[in-house]
């Protein structure tokens, strides 16, 4: 039985089809933190094809849905200029009512399991302080501050740095 408090979740692999969805979801939050300026994903153009962006070699956009409804999303990926062992946690983003509940604590556990079996051992990822919410959790997850950005994703609008280790890097 069903009731006003339960609610159908999905996690699945990004299809063709939600590029359209998941990008309004990106630029609309990050509009609504008012981070959507240059040298953020906002103006990268491969956030219009996130589909197509993770079909390269040891990436993965993990797509949440919440009632048939596509909420928001995560992804790892071999960003350029990153060590062969290190992979970035890219494009989290959920939507407003899809927050609060524990959905960006899976998508990054996701995130950190994919990364894993994919062999990595680092995961870098850049963010900006208007998002103070995800920076919690970044930390609660064990990623440490970095003094300056690694690797050439082009989002200069970002300015906050981070990296963890995962479970068995040191083998």
């Amino acid at each position: 039985m069903q009731n006003e408090y339960t609610r159908r979740l999905q996690i699945r692999f990004i299809k063709s089809e939600d590029n359209t969805a998941l990008a309004a979801i990106v630029k609309n939050t990050l509009a609504e933190f008012g981070a959507n300026r240059p040298g953020t994903v906002f103006y990268d153009p491969t956030t219009d094809q996130l589909f197509e962006l993770f079909q390269k070699e040891r990436a993965g956009y993990f797509v949440v849905e919440l009632d048939d409804q596509i909420a928001g999303g995560a992804g790892i990926f071999p960003s350029e200029g990153l060590p062969p062992d290190t992979c970035e946690l890219v494009k989290m983003y959920l939507l407003p009512h899809a927050r609060g509940f524990g959905l960006g604590k899976l998508l990054i556990e996701k995130c950190l399991e994919l990364a894993v079996d994919m062999g990595y051992r680092k995961v870098y990822l850049e963010t900006m302080p208007e998002l103070k919410q995800a920076l919690n959790i970044y930390e609660k997850f064990g990623f440490a501050y970095l003094d300056g950005p690694m690797g050439n994703t082009g989002h200069f609008g970002c300015d906050r740095w981070m990296l963890k280790e995962l479970p068995g890097a040191s083998w």
